[in-house]
């Protein structure tokens, strides 16, 4: 038999994330995305993000996690960029600087008013 009205603590308690579970969602942050967290954790995505509702450590923790994920990687770009990979050179510039790639068009005419196009387009 239920004691109490609806709402008044009748249901399943709240998920709490302990200290240890805080640095797991640091430490799988770098990797997953929270709805993979979530069924790593057995737990639904809405779960989850109650839990960092409740808890702002735990979506501090994995705020954390993944940008120190990112700043790790991001470095590694950054140091193969400089040391000559025209690859990540290029990817660098394109994402960070806003490099892009443009075909070209080119309109010239001859003595015979004659309209030539020339369109670079790039090689593969």
């Amino acid at each position: 038999m239920k004691i109490g009205n609806q709402g008044d603590g009748g249901g399943r308690p709240a998920t709490e994330f302990d200290q240890d579970k805080i640095n797991l969602v640091e430490k799988l942050a770098a990797v997953l995305t929270k709805a993979q967290l979530s069924d790593y954790l057995g737990i639904s995505e809405n779960t989850f993000r109650a839990v960092e509702d409740r808890q702002p450590e735990v979506s501090e923790a994995y705020k954390r996690g993944k940008g120190r994920a990112i700043a790790s990687v991001a470095s590694n770009l950054v140091n193969q960029a400089q040391n000559g990979n025209t690859t990540a050179a290029i990817f660098y510039l394109k994402t960070q600087a806003g490099w892009k790639e443009q075909d070209t068009t080119t309109i010239s005419t001859n003595e015979d008013n004659v309209i030539q196009i020339v369109r670079a387009t790039k090689s593969d």
